[in-house]
């Protein structure tokens, strides 16, 4: 398929690179140019635009940071939605609002266009490994027409409804998981430390109880402080769990959890952990036990 991609950080670039390892062509954009010089090396076209990207393609994919960043590559200054022709698809991966994503639902109908919200969890490795999963939303035949894409992306794809809307609930429900995750090994291990216990040794019995990639990675990385490069910063997380608060809060769905999170994300970005890993948040408990 012909396809541009927008968007080229820890994430975006790897999943551009398997899309051209899948045999796509593929145009390329990001707003430092030099971030697509190595993709153009591989066979890309580096484009000077979001627009420009867009010329000739069948299918748009954007990866940026948040909605401010969506909303410029979409309707700013030679953004995608002018330059996209008819029955072209728009394929959001950024970690939205749900009212945006209804906005680019409506927005690109309004052009004849196609549009799906198409976030994914994994960290940059698995981008560059092709082992992202994948959550979609939108009408089946758009996703279907997609799916040669998601698979060249990701090791599995979840389709969570008609709506696209619905795929940003899940992924922020997904990132809301994983911060519960953070804080439940944060004030454990404030407790073990002082408790004179090896972190390291409660790692492998909770993963030997609860094993997944999320206990193994997010407990290895907190017991060693291991913060920086942050994989995903402090500060996008909390974004996502703002968001999470205004999705529940349209849906009338009380979440404490969330809110009491929430608050030590902030109060960790407050004392300048923006930057670090969002596992830094941890930080802030062990200093609230006196660590």
């Amino acid at each position: 398929m012909k396809i541009a991609f927008i968007g080229l950080g820890r994430m975006g670039i790897g999943m551009a690179r398997n899309l051209l390892r899948a045999g796509h062509a593929l145009a390329v954009y990001n707003r430092t140019r030099e971030k697509a010089e190595p993709l153009a090396r591989e066979g890309a076209r580096a484009a000077d635009s979001p627009a420009d990207a867009c010329r000739d393609v069948e299918v748009v994919m954007t990866m940026v940071a948040d909605d401010h960043a969506v909303e410029e590559v979409v309707f700013g200054n030679q953004g995608i939605a002018s330059a996209m022709k008819q029955d072209c698809i728009h394929l959001s991966h950024s970690t939205i609002s749900t009212e945006f994503a209804r906005r680019l639902t409506a927005e690109h109908a309004q052009r004849k266009q196609g549009y799906l919200s198409v976030p994914v969890f994994g960290r940059p490795d698995a981008a560059q490994s092709g082992k992202l999963l994948v959550v979609a939303g939108g009408p089946s035949e758009v996703i279907e027409r997609c799916r040669p894409l998601f698979d060249a992306i990701g090791r599995q794809t979840f389709v969570v409804g008609a709506e696209p809307w619905q795929a940003n609930v899940a992924k922020l429900c997904g990132n809301f998981m994983v911060s519960g995750v953070i804080e439940a090994f944060g004030e454990a291990y404030a407790t073990l430390r002082k408790a004179g216990v090896a972190p390291q040794a409660f790692l492998e019995i909770m993963d030997s109880l609860l094993g997944s990639a999320v206990i193994a990675n997010y407990g290895r990385i907190i017991a060693q402080e291991q913060f920086e490069p942050a994989q995903f910063a402090l500060h996008l997380g909390l974004k996502d769990l703002r968001l999470m608060l205004a999705t529940a809060n349209e849906c009338g769905a009380p979440m404490p959890l969330a809110s009491l999170v929430h608050d030590h994300f902030l109060s960790a970005l407050a004392q300048g952990q923006r930057d670090l890993d969002w596992s830094s948040m941890t930080r802030l408990l062990a200093r609230n036990a006196g660590l």
